[in-house]
């Protein structure tokens, strides 16, 4: 099979791209390692900024539909330390162009923007070799081939596509997440749900965090931050989530019990998550019909900007290719020329973030970001 643009990953970022090139009446073909749309839980909520995710929202002409799935109260923001002394309380009125959406029904709505078998399911990429004129030859794990004209690596951290362009790998940044749940937490869990307020708690100290953020119904999502080596968080046996979380949980001796509960009370399976990122700096010759964009493209240190950037990255992709027809080379090099410092831009910024929040200053570095943000009331 041979289609015009294929899209490596449905990933928010992927999704945007085959949404603004159907806007522009171009097709795409994505293929998807996972079996279906439900085939796993689609993460927590994002905050989409107005300068990235919702430009690129616009692009696609789904903006009115993001506002309809807005978390109301999803941008409270709380900084308290270690013995849950609240610092900062800044309540959501409205006004701070970062509003909270589930990623699930972010992705939904893409989906949806989609003509019907835009997305190939159940096709994980095994190798792609490049064929000569920009054109590539794509083998998938189920044996089913394809060549495409133009290839687009939207598929994440560990991209298939990223060899065909860079040698870099990402590494492990010298920080892992432990993710938890608590559920119905109002009623159950009635101190941490106080103690993470109406949206998102970051509760830190040097060198480790409990960093949680409220979800619809009743739900606590939390992440666990650690600055420990690789070997230590692999040495962790979560498939004993009791001795492992309890492991953790040493590392907070000290802490405030309705913060130490957001772990020891979770009531869902923990998640360890090493940190990795590519080089601040990444970027790649010009290789004719291929290109990368996301997590692919620009893996960072866990920021907020994420997503955002993917689908901007996406808008981007397919308004250049859109503005260049019959010319991919032409778009590949408009879209990469702006990527690329942006990309490093953002990814320079994500590791200030994290020495902000975990530095040898924290939580008074936290706090003297936010409150130098702030509006004069």
């Amino acid at each position: 099979m041979r289609t015009p643009v294929t899209i490596i990953g449905a990933g928010l970022g992927g999704l945007m791209l085959a949404r603004v090139l159907h806007v522009h009446g171009i097709a795409a073909t994505i293929y998807e390692a996972e079996a279906s749309p439900d085939a796993r839980a689609q993460g927590g909520m994002l905050d989409i900024h107005e300068n990235n995710g919702q430009l690129a929202l616009k692009a696609a002409g789904l903006f009115e539909q993001f506002l309809e799935i807005i978390h109301p109260g999803g941008q409270a923001t709380r900084v308290l330390d270690k013995h849950g002394n609240v610092l900062l309380d800044e309540p959501d009125d409205g006004t701070g162009g970062r509003p909270e959406v589930p990623r699930g029904e972010l992705r939904r709505i893409l989906l949806n923007a989609l003509p019907a078998g835009t997305v190939r399911w159940g096709h994980k990429l095994s190798s792609a070799a490049p064929l000569g004129g920009g054109r590539h030859a794509l083998t998938f794990a189920d044996g089913s081939t394809a060549t495409t004209d133009l290839l687009v690596g939207a598929d994440g951290a560990w991209s298939r596509v990223r060899p065909l362009l860079s040698e870099a790998i990402p590494a492990y940044v010298g920080m892992s997440f432990i993710e938890t749940y608590l559920y119905d937490a109002d009623t159950r869990h009635e101190a941490s749900a106080k103690a993470v307020g109406g949206g998102a708690l970051f509760a830190v100290a040097p060198g480790r965090g409990i960093l949680a953020h409220r979800e619809p119904h009743g739900v606590l999502h939390t992440y666990v931050a650690l600055n420990k080596p690789q070997d230590w968080i692999d040495s962790l046996d979560f498939s004993d989530p009791v001795t492992a979380v309890a492991r953790v949980a040493e590392e907070f001796d000290g802490w405030a019990p309705e913060l130490t509960a957001l772990l020891t009370n979770a009531e869902a399976s923990p998640v360890p998550r090493p940190l990795h990122a590519l080089p601040i700096q990444h970027r790649w010759d010009r290789v004719p019909g291929v290109t990368l964009l996301g997590d692919a493209a620009h893996l960072m240190i866990p920021s907020g900007e994420g997503a955002n950037l993917a689908m901007f990255d996406g808008a981007e992709l397919g308004q250049a290719i859109a503005a260049n027809p019959g010319d991919v080379e032409a778009a590949l090099l408009a879209y990469e020329k702006d990527l690329f410092p942006r990309s490093a831009s953002e990814a320079a910024e994500a590791e200030k973030v994290l020495q902000m929040c975990l530095g040898p200053n924290a939580p008074q570095s936290l706090l003297d970001f936010f409150t130098s943000n702030q509006p004069v009331q």
